[in-house]
């Protein structure tokens, strides 16, 4: 799975940036930041790799923090990848996470794609998730990831962990959730 990609800006659209590594550019769907950089510069994306039966595309934001706050977001019923990168295109990580725990839809309802239901899903999924210091938003990918690399699907992974309590140890998280896969 790929973590970052590091190269040089070499074409972009309104949607996407080619960014150049080694010789092989890399199609990723970026944040309106990353969007306005000149051509040439060189950079440094986090990335969402998402797989699907027909496609594969990759997502870049900024930051590992912006990359933990989208891999959350994904993992809500209804919020695919393009919708996270629209929430974290459109408000600060730190803005989004405050919304979350201070219950406010608002900031996701202003959104193209984003209704009322939605914004009150991903208040009811991640308000636990997101309390705090943000480490639960790192054990959420940690359990992600593991579940990946016991060979379950990307979508079954993301919705199972948002049934997981957020509160629990790492090991203790992927033990409930195996559970609740029927796996254990």
């Amino acid at each position: 799975m790929i973590a970052y990609l590091q190269g040089r800006l070499q074409d972009k659209t309104a949607a996407y940036i080619i960014l150049e590594n080694q010789g092989v550019g890399y199609k990723v769907f970026a944040t309106p930041d990353i969007l306005e950089q000149p051509l040439g510069q060189e950079l440094r994306l986090y990335i969402y790799h998402k797989v699907a039966e027909d496609s594969q595309a990759l997502f870049g934001v900024p930051d590992f923090e912006s990359l933990q706050l989208f891999e959350l977001l994904v993992t809500v019923s209804g919020v695919g990848p393009k919708v996270a990168l629209a929430i974290l295109s459109a408000a600060r990580v730190a803005d989004v996470r405050q919304a979350i725990a201070g219950q406010d839809p608002g900031i996701f309802t202003r959104i193209s794609g984003v209704g009322t239901k939605t914004a009150e899903k991903i208040i009811v999924e991640l308000k636990n998730k997101v309390a705090g210091s943000g480490s639960p938003a790192a054990g959420a990918s940690e359990v992600f990831d593991a579940l990946l690399a016991l060979g379950y699907k990307q979508n079954e992974a993301r919705s199972v962990i948002s049934k997981v309590d957020g509160s629990l140890s790492q090991g203790e998280q992927i033990k409930q959730a195996l559970k609740l896969l029927g796996k254990a």
